[in-house]
């Protein structure tokens, strides 16, 4: 039998290799883009993140008195979309659809380097959806001109997927590189 002290020197001997194998590990050159690096880029992707929410706001959330009459709220899904398709100015279809979807774009851009616990296209889906809600809620209740439509948060939703798998992704693991498989749950050391 072991003692309970010779125990506690196995166990303490063990949790000193694991240390300095972690050490070594970070220490190893190419591993990943180093501490301060991160830390800049993170900090260009948050600046960049606060200039897109200003852009969104004066993109969303400015008042247009003449089209008062003409706004109604739309809350079923593919509504919008339809009549924007049937619209016989190929070029106003465009405008409408494809500028929601550019709206969303930069979530799916710089969520994941700004948030890395927000990569994975559940998290960037939650956080986008939860953000477009918002700006239409606003829209819908205090900007005079526009309404809430459950199809601009569809296709801004679409459009940071898109961002996300195309780009989004792969700047989020660079950036934040993972370190052996983990879980939500699990705590980071």
């Amino acid at each position: 039998m072991t003692s309970r002290t010779g125990w506690r020197r196995v166990t303490t001997e063990r949790q000193q290799k694991q240390k300095e194998t972690k050490k070594g590990k970070e220490k190893t050159p190419g591993a990943g883009p180093g501490r301060l690096f991160r830390v800049g880029v993170t900090v260009l992707a948050l600046a960049a993140m606060v200039a897109f929410g200003v852009v969104l706001a004066r993109l969303t959330l400015q008042p247009s008195p003449a089209s008062e009459m003409l706004t109604h709220a739309n809350l079923r899904p593919g509504d919008s979309i339809r009549a924007y398709l049937a619209q016989p100015a190929f070029r106003d279809t465009v405008k409408q659809l494809g500028g929601n979807v550019l709206l969303g774009v930069p979530f799916g851009l710089l969520l994941p380097v700004v948030s890395p616990r927000s990569r994975g296209f559940v998290g960037i889906t939650l956080l986008t959806v939860a953000t477009m809600l918002l700006v239409e809620l606003i829209q819908g209740a205090l900007v005079t001109g526009r309404a809430f439509d459950i199809d601009d948060v569809l296709l801004n939703t679409t459009g940071a997927l898109l961002g996300y798998a195309l780009v989004g992704r792969r700047m989020g693991r660079a950036v934040h590189p993972r370190h052996g498989r983990r879980w939500w749950w699990q705590r980071r050391t």
